[in-house]
């Protein structure tokens, strides 16, 4: 994609920390589902305490209330970012301790992330969504990698 791609420039003025050269843009946007909903590999479906939430979990926007809801799926809490072979991760953001997005690691070692109700972005740091959006990463989670 180039970099003078207005789409990417649309992506780049709510998020100061990420570069032309820093991601690329994968899906068109759509409103069936949200960042959790992806992190988690869903597509069909808008995952938020509000919404869909699993039966046995919190409704709350809590850090721990989305934890425990990564945990109905086969993810625990770890310790780093790093990419681990043979597992999958996600980082939760958070602002003020309320969560406000979720990434999901790929093997190459790249993350995805669903930006609302608009793209989908492959992003080579989780450190370049920062910022006011979603405030900074305040959890990694990881699970056996499903095939």
């Amino acid at each position: 994609m180039d970099i003078a791609d207005p789409r990417k420039a649309e992506v780049m003025a709510s998020f100061p920390y990420l570069g032309p050269s820093d991601f690329e843009i994968r899906s068109l946007p759509d409103r069936n589902y949200n960042c959790i909903a992806y992190a988690a590999g869903q597509d069909k479906q808008w995952w938020w305490p509000t919404m869909f939430w699993p039966k046995k979990c919190a409704r709350v926007e809590t850090i721990d209330a989305f934890v425990e809801t990564f945990g109905t799926i086969g993810y625990k809490i770890c310790e780093d970012t790093c990419l681990e072979e043979g597992y999958e991760k996600v980082a939760l953001y958070a602002s003020n301790q309320r969560p406000k997005h979720a990434a999901r690691q790929l093997e190459n070692g790249n993350w995805v992330s669903k930006l609302g109700v608009s793209y989908d972005i492959e992003h080579n740091s989780l450190d370049s969504l920062s910022g006011r959006v979603y405030g900074s990463v305040v959890c990694v989670l990881k699970r056996p990698r499903i095939s």
